[in-house]
């Protein structure tokens, strides 16, 4: 039997949100992006794909620095799909002074693998820079935030409701760090504690290749302290990308 193992891995960048890791610098550039794609293809005995796509931006206006983000995961095995997933969020941040911000932003997800049609979030508050150098950079933010998930049709019956909404306590840690000239290493936790838990932790290596051209390796954690009937409470995905800044 003959196989044929082709993975490729491409990034592009563009202006987005909050959650990715674009070279911005207060006062030195006011726009800032990441693009990043990646694709693993099998043909032969089996037939697999899978695409990683993801669109970073950032951007200053005065006080303000508004983050932008898409990202998208299609994955697919023998013809079935077994997993596909969107995701777009938007946060704007207004600086009180050099260390201190307040925030809102608002999310939207589609999975429907986890008996959602969709998920929203909004959320609003505090944030705080404990250390802002060249080469390290750790953030928090805190505030009431709110999520509204409706159920797919088929998870609906099966539950007895349609949707469920919540007050959550909106909570994120973002730290990063030069390991060289040349890789950066980044730590994101989110987490929305209300009737639930919903938690995602991202952690990311970058090293550079050439020019504005990195690789990039990632592994996603969500949690779900309640799933619904016949769904796993965690779900982790690793990437292998490649990454485009500017």
């Amino acid at each position: 039997m003959r196989k044929l193992l082709l993975t490729a891995a491409i990034s592009l960048v563009m202006p987005c949100t909050a959650f990715a890791g674009a070279d911005f610098v207060e006062g030195d550039k006011t726009f800032a992006a990441d693009a990043e794609l990646g694709a693993t293809l099998t043909t032969g005995n089996t037939d697999t794909s899978s695409y990683k796509a993801r669109l970073d931006m950032k951007h200053e206006l005065g006080n303000w620095e508004n983050q932008y983000l898409l990202e998208g995961l299609y994955k697919e095995d023998t013809k079935e799909v077994t997993a596909k997933r969107f995701f777009a969020g938007v946060q704007g941040d207004y600086q009180i002074n050099e260390l201190s911000y307040l925030f809102a932003n608002t999310n939207y997800e589609l999975d429907p693998f986890t008996g959602y049609d969709f998920t929203s979030t909004t959320s609003a508050g505090y944030g705080h820079r404990f250390i802002d150098t060249a080469d390290t950079s750790l953030k928090a933010e805190i505030g009431p935030g709110y999520i509204y998930q409706r159920l797919d049709t088929e998870t609906a019956l099966i539950e007895g409701y349609e949707s469920t909404d919540s007050v959550v306590a909106h909570g994120v840690v973002n730290f990063q760090t030069k390991i060289s000239d040349s890789s950066k290493f980044q730590q994101r936790f989110v987490a929305d504690w209300g009737e639930k838990l919903d938690a995602r932790s991202e952690t990311s290596l970058t090293a550079s290749i050439v020019g504005a051209l990195a690789m990039k390796f990632a592994v996603i954690v969500r949690y779900n302290s309640e799933p619904l009937e016949g769904k796993e409470s965690t779900d982790t995905e690793t990437n292998m990308t490649l990454l485009y800044s500017f």
